[in-house]
């Protein structure tokens, strides 16, 4: 198998969806190559965030739906020689497909429905998914910047907050470390400080003490970050005092 193709085995292999050989080819090429490498650990956590996103008992038309796809998809054979060439001959995109289905059908069956996602959540997931994916890129995009500035302040009860911009993607990133959580029902929402107004830029993982947030919008000029305490969900605009500000990077 070439090298290109490998590379594009990362989501696949995250879930556990490849055949024994090209699994044990993938994982020959995983050793060597630090951007699959860091792809499939995204690509797992991100699974893992959204197999926990929500819990939900599965509505009449998923047991509707397989019972139908059931009669439309074909069986393969046992020989282990035609079995394996059935693989071979379905594009990866159908195989896949009737790899999540088999997914659905195990948990629907194994797990009596409590944690299976209903039929038509499915779309709605997988572009959760991918906005997952695009948010991670962008963040660590900001990162590795070269051009990127941070500027780290002690936070309270021992707690620090780093605030890194890259004035050429106009974004910004705040990487929080033992931060307390907030009392409950509520959350601590970022903002960016437009020279005295402030404009919301997210909300941080109230159960995270230590998390890397992209912040919300672009940086456009903003002479600062600030955090403070809001009802859970957020505000329009700040309700309380800020517990930091911090001035953009010089």
């Amino acid at each position: 198998m070439r090298t290109e193709d490998l590379h594009s085995l990362t989501g696949a292999y995250a879930l556990h969806a490849l055949p024994d050989d090209e699994r044990d080819a993938f994982e020959r090429h995983l050793g060597g190559c630090a951007t699959c490498d860091q792809e499939t650990r995204e690509f797992a956590a991100a699974t893992a965030r959204l197999g926990l996103a929500e819990t939900l008992s599965p509505g009449p038309v998923l047991k509707d739906l397989v019972l139908h796809r059931i009669t439309t998809v074909r069986q393969v054979p046992p020989d282990g020689g035609t079995a394996a060439k059935a693989r071979r001959a379905v594009p990866r995109g159908r195989g896949l497909a009737r790899w999540a289905l088999a997914a659905c059908l195990a948990a629907a069956a194994g797990l009596g429905g409590t944690a299976a996602w209903q039929y038509e959540r499915a779309q709605d997931a997988g572009e959760r998914a991918t906005q997952a994916e695009q948010r991670a890129e962008t963040l660590a995009g900001v990162l590795a910047a070269p051009d990127a500035e941070s500027r780290t302040a002690r936070l309270s009860d021992g707690a620090s907050g780093t605030l890194v911009v890259s004035e050429d993607r106009d974004r910004a990133v705040f990487l929080a470390s033992g931060m307390a959580e907030p009392p409950q029902g509520s959350v601590y929402q970022l903002w960016f400080d437009d020279h005295g107004t402030m404009r919301s830029a997210g909300l941080m993982d109230p159960g995270s003490t230590s998390q890397a947030v992209l912040m919300e919008g672009a940086v456009d000029g903003a002479a600062g970050v600030g955090i403070t305490v809001e009802p859970a969900g957020g505000s329009e605009q700040p309700t309380s005092d800020p517990i930091a500000l911090l001035s953009m990077p010089a």
